[in-house]
């Protein structure tokens, strides 16, 4: 007989069986579950509910199952149905019928609530040390190639020079977002559930705030149907993960383009990278490209759970099983990502010669000619025009602006002098574009300096807490 089975008067059919259980999945929330368990029992016996003995038999009774599971000596029953009943029914068999007052003023409602946000909370603390191990890795390519020109792009064309390090630092700080966005959806995961029942509470004096104490809460619920209902962190926590994996997917990309032979800007190392069954000659960016597929199913993931949870009246229904597999599959995929694309960014080579070849063959210069002209007192739509009669004409040529000769500058403005050939150098091109946020290389080693500080401020925290 089920725990539920009491107004049944029949078994579930073998096919409910198996479309209704979530032990499958759900199993892996059985730590999260048990601590859930212990604190509870540690508060019914602090309100009276349970006498002093019947609360230590579940507190050891509910640490032994733990320990079996950790060492592989439980096997969790279908018929069970979810990792709930699981652990209530191998507690049951160990230590007797005391063990059914546990679920006392508790329903599976605030039960698998408070396991998916304890189970949330940690996952994001994860997920965080991941990122800020990627960041420490684009920084340390930033710190080395603070002085290596590669031309920038926009419309995937030449645009103007900027180095790769502070193409690498663009990918920084959209992973300083990211981090950030895991910390804020960590306060909203940050509350306890447990207490609120199936939808209405209880009439047991539950002492709420030591549960939330006893589990690290640091807010309980106020209302017990939104604390039964709400999956708001689940699709938060989705959410901030998309938007990590379409940052991963933006550089991935970029790492595929610079790898091929047409552009040669990097060259990645053998233990990241595949071969081809029948053509010898290749090397293939396997880990960049899955990272850029992978990113489609944690996208699918989040429109998952909204879809799921849209049509869906208060309080708990059974659609809501379907969050944690979609969840579950997100973080895991995250963490994976995050964890194979730090040593394949830390071990690739850095091609700097062809990156400073292209970008001196692209005429991304051409903005700083024009600037030259401005600076003279040439309206700047004029200086532009003038420029890119120029750069027609060195395409007709088959030469770059720096290898014009100064009487062909003068064929299309007086204006120019010696010293454009110092503007339109690349070195100047970079360094004259010192705003803040600017490729100039010392602008860039402030940059690269403040996330220093940031990185070394959160990993102490990180170590106090």
């Amino acid at each position: 007989m089920k725990l539920w089975g009491g107004r049944f008067s029949k078994d579930s059919d073998p096919l409910m069986e198996d479309f209704h259980s979530s032990i499958s999945f759900d199993k892996r929330l059985y730590r999260e579950d048990i601590e859930g368990s212990i604190a509870h029992a540690t508060m019914l016996g602090s309100i009276g509910v349970l006498d002093i003995s019947e609360t230590k038999k579940i507190v050891d009774g509910l640490k032994n199952i733990l320990e079996d599971i950790d060492a592989g000596k439980i096997e969790f029953s279908q018929r069970a149905e979810d990792i709930h009943m699981n652990v209530e029914t191998i507690l049951t068999e160990k230590i007797g019928v005391v063990a059914k007052k546990l679920h006392t003023g508790r329903s599976r409602n605030d039960q698998v609530a408070t396991d998916l946000r304890l189970y949330g909370k940690k996952e994001i603390i994860l997920i965080e040390e991941l990122i800020s191990n990627l960041i420490q890795t684009l920084l340390d390519i930033a710190i080395i190639n603070t002085d290596t020109i590669m031309p920038g792009y926009t419309h995937m064309q030449k645009a103007q020079p900027i180095t790769l390090a502070h193409h690498m630092m663009a990918y920084v700080e959209m992973f300083r977002r990211d981090y950030d966005r895991l910390v804020d959806a960590y306060k909203r995961m940050d509350v306890m559930p447990l207490g609120s029942g199936a939808l209405a509470g209880t009439t047991f004096p539950l002492d709420r705030e030591l549960t939330r104490k006893l589990l690290d809460f640091s807010d309980i619920s106020q209302n017990s149907l939104d604390g039964v209902s709400d999956r708001d962190y689940v699709v938060e926590i989705e959410s901030a993960c998309s938007l990590i994996m379409m940052h991963l997917s933006r550089l991935s990309e970029e790492i595929i383009i610079w790898s091929t032979d047409e552009f040669k800007f990097i060259t990645l190392d053998d233990a990241y990278s595949t071969g081809s069954s029948i053509m010898p000659q290749k090397k293939n960016p396997d880990v960049a490209e899955l990272i850029r597929g992978k990113s489609g199913r944690v996208f699918g993931h989040l429109v998952g759970s909204l879809t799921m949870l849209k049509g869906l009246p208060l309080a708990y229904n059974k659609d809501m099983q379907e969050d944690k597999e979609a969840f579950f599959d997100t973080v895991d995929t995250v963490k994976k990502s995050l964890l194979i694309i730090s040593p394949m960014l830390g071990t690739m080579k850095v091609n700097k010669d062809k990156m400073l070849y292209q970008a001196a063959r692209g005429f991304t210069n051409a903005t700083d000619a024009a600037d030259y002209l401005a600076k003279k007192g040439i309206p700047f739509r004029e200086a532009h025009s003038v420029i890119g009669k120029m750069v027609t004409y060195c395409l007709d040529e088959s030469k770059s602006l720096d290898e014009m000769t100064l009487e062909e500058y003068k064929k299309f403005s007086d204006y120019f002098e010696k010293d454009i050939y110092q503007a339109i150098d690349l070195i100047t091109c970079v360094n004259d574009r010192s705003v803040t946020g600017g490729p100039a290389i010392e602008e860039v080693k402030r940059h690269i300096n403040k996330i220093n500080n940031w990185l070394e401020e959160i990993n102490n925290g990180r170590n106090i807490n």
